[in-house]
């Protein structure tokens, strides 16, 4: 490995980011990939490129899908999963998450709804959702769910997660409230992305207490995770 690539990829895991290793078995040229962009003298195609950012949100190590000769060593973190709202279903998705494996957080200004009171052992951030997300770096491990119903609180959250390459972006609302927003994103320049957005949020098990619409959630976000964007 060459030192410039060894001095990113030792930067990259010493902040915690994911990045993945690429190197063309046959005659040892190789690259960095953090899921959105490669560093590197070995080129990837766009379609390679989703490749490496699939495994990296995996956390998979091996050849890459449909590149015999090229191998892909994944320096992932633990999946994170962001929450912007501290609600009740909050309440439920957070320990659930946390057992499933992936890096907590819960975003909410509001001191009176993000305590730890109501979020034992769960990592709380009360700044603003547009500022919290820029200090937590998202990249191709992370997942966002914005859960406020309340348009100042989500929809910087959305704008963020949209400029990020985040796996999972996923936005509490009925099929009116979602038209509605997707109006004031377009209207924001984010026209080209908006399809980004899972929502209505969660699979549609048929549930509607709280802690259901919680499964239902993760469970989207765990099915995106491996089976990509476009899974059914």
């Amino acid at each position: 490995m060459k030192w410039a690539l060894y001095d990113r990829l030792r930067a990259a895991t010493a902040a915690g980011a994911s990045v993945a290793l690429i190197t063309r078995l046959t005659d040892g040229e190789q690259s960095l990939s953090d899921g959105s962009s490669c560093h590197g003298p070995l080129a990837l195609s766009a379609e390679q490129q989703a490749g490496v950012q699939r495994m990296l949100v995996g956390g998979r190590s091996g050849v890459l899908p449909g590149s015999e000769g090229v191998f892909v060593r994944a320096y992932a973190r633990a999946p994170r999963l962001i929450v912007v709202g501290a609600a009740h279903i909050s309440q439920f998705l957070a320990p659930m998450a946390m057992l499933a494996g992936f890096d907590v957080t819960v975003i909410d200004p509001r001191k009176a709804f993000a305590s730890q009171s109501r979020f034992e052992g769960v990592k709380l951030v009360d700044a603003w959702p547009d500022e919290a997300l820029q200090e937590l770096k998202l990249d191709a491990t992370s997942a966002i769910v914005t859960l406020t119903h309340d348009p100042k609180l989500d929809d910087p959250a959305l704008i963020a997660a949209l400029g990020s390459p985040a796996f999972y972006i996923g936005a509490l609302g009925s099929t009116r409230t979602h038209a509605k927003r997707i109006a004031r994103l377009t209207e924001a320049g984010l026209g080209d992305k908006v399809s980004r957005i899972h929502a209505p949020v969660g699979l549609d098990l048929g549930g509607r207490a709280p802690r259901e619409i919680a499964v239902s959630i993760l469970a989207e976000v765990i099915q995106v995770r491996y089976r990509g964007p476009n899974a059914q």
